[in-house]
């Protein structure tokens, strides 16, 4: 079993789509396929069973056949943070348990989500049990803050508060707030933590202030173009490469991202049972279709990927 690293890993990672059947199951071959064409097209590493792939919409075997369905077709695990959070403890346990054991180099955990307005004690409570009884020294927690939809932000003094008790347990956040401040205080506060940002359009921002790098639902698209501002961050033509990894990000969150995604993979693939989603999320209507179509084929940089489409 690979052993996480002592640093957190960097670079650019998709949060990785769930491709369903007809019957609204995993696709597990789908998936295979499509977690090594993004490895292969620009991604340094997957985050599977987030929001993108509407682990919330899965229930507990569905999530872990998925796990290991990766492991043993060979993906490297080592480069796949697992998203293991659940409103249920024993779940979150249970995910996060075979996170490690397929060899992930790290959990994302979301808070406790059903209940609104909990104290700091109790989600420090939360992720304690979760540390705890999953009782392994290579578990690296990543913690998800997504306030818009789980309506339970972790606030920093949370963060510095596990940190104190676990070390390098609590190696990182995935910040999908779309607040930049938020995510400059944290590598201020705590150098070297390993903080994404939830969209690419912080991708360079990050870099510079000396985060991790990305964890981005439209990089099942873009990773072409985030790799190359990853790749080009120190050097003059970095301002340029972000400028245009923006205005393709902007378009695709001009539209429900699961819907939209998934309207690009049909079309990259060929393969319409890529439009399966779970309710209550809806596919893209044609007009909607269309029209991210069209925006994205006017956009520099974008014709390549459409093509590969």
């Amino acid at each position: 079993m690979t052993q996480p690293h002592s640093m957190p890993p960097r670079g650019v990672y998709a949060a990785v789509l769930t491709p369903f059947d007809d019957g609204l199951e995993p696709n597990l071959k789908a998936y295979v396929a499509h977690c090594r064409w993004l490895l292969a097209s620009g991604c340094d590493g997957l985050a599977p069973l987030g929001t993108t792939g509407e682990a919330n919409s899965l229930s507990l075997a569905q999530r872990l056949g998925l796990i290991e369905a990766g492991a043993e077709a060979g993906l490297p695990m080592e480069r796949c943070i697992i998203g293991t959070g659940s409103a249920a403890l024993a779940d979150a346990v249970a995910l996060t348990k075979a996170a490690v054991k397929a060899g992930s180099a790290g959990a994302l955990l979301l808070p406790p989500f059903y209940y609104k307005n909990p104290s700091e004690d109790g989600l420090f409570a939360f992720f304690s049990e979760v540390i705890q009884r999953v009782g392994d020294g290579k578990l690296r927690c990543y913690l998800y803050h997504f306030p818009q939809m789980s309506a339970v932000p972790i606030t920093p003094a949370l963060i510095a508060r596990l940190k104190a008790a676990y070390g390098a347990i609590i190696a990182g956040v995935k910040d999908s707030s779309g607040d930049w401040s938020y995510t400059a205080n944290l590598l201020k506060e705590i150098p070297g933590f390993g903080v994404y940002s939830g969209t690419e359009e912080f991708l360079l921002a990050n870099l510079r202030a000396g985060g991790a790098g990305c964890i981005s639902a439209s990089t099942n698209i873009t990773a072409p173009l985030a790799q190359a501002v990853y790749r080009a961050w120190q050097q003059e033509d970095a301002d340029a490469l972000q400028e245009s990894l923006t205005a393709a990000r902007l378009v695709l969150q001009a539209f429900p991202l699961q819907g939209g995604l998934k309207e690009l993979m049909a079309r990259r693939t060929g393969d319409r049972q890529w439009l399966n989603i779970i309710p209550p999320n809806r596919p893209l209507s044609p007009a909607q279709r269309d029209d991210l179509f069209a925006r994205l084929a006017g956009l520099p940089g974008m014709q390549a990927v459409l093509r590969a489409a």
